[in-house]
């Protein structure tokens, strides 16, 4: 038996964003493919450089990812929608935390999402929902002697 069930679409996300969403798309599926091994090393090298991100940069990224596919938007596209979001902060210069995992009560489900200072961005779910397996998460600010 199924339940039915409809996929809600983002509005409102600027031309500009949707197109560095479709940008990162193809990269995403890529990613998405690696195992998890090789995919935590690409992504420790792609956080290289960026700013940890605020919340309100990851949701854009996210919401992004969403209006450009119908597979992100979809409740199987967690990977390529985690994994595209990331790379869309990366772009402008952040990285929030990168997180897979799996449901802390039954029935098992794996589950991949970003967030922020350990709060699942749009997830619907309480933070402690998953148990998180792999995190990627942004470099600590380096402090220069500068002045």
């Amino acid at each position: 038996m199924t339940t039915p069930s409809a996929i809600a679409r983002v509005d409102g996300v600027p031309f500009r964003r949707r197109v560095a969403a479709r940008a990162v798309f193809v990269p995403a599926l890529l990613l998405s493919l690696l195992p998890p091994r090789r995919l935590r090393a690409v992504l420790h090298l792609l956080r290289r450089g960026a700013v940890p991100a605020d919340e309100a940069h990851a949701k854009r990224a996210r919401d992004a990812m969403c209006a450009v596919s119908l597979r992100c938007a979809g409740p199987k596209g967690c990977l390529p929608r985690s994994l595209g979001a990331a790379l869309l902060c990366r772009l402008g210069g952040t990285w929030p935390t990168w997180s897979t995992g799996v449901r802390v009560v039954p029935p098992f489900t794996a589950h991949a999402w970003i967030e922020v200072a350990g709060h699942l961005i749009d997830e619907d779910v309480p933070d402690d929902y998953f148990a998180r397996l792999i995190t990627v998460e942004p470099l600590p600010l380096q402090r220069t002697g500068r002045r």
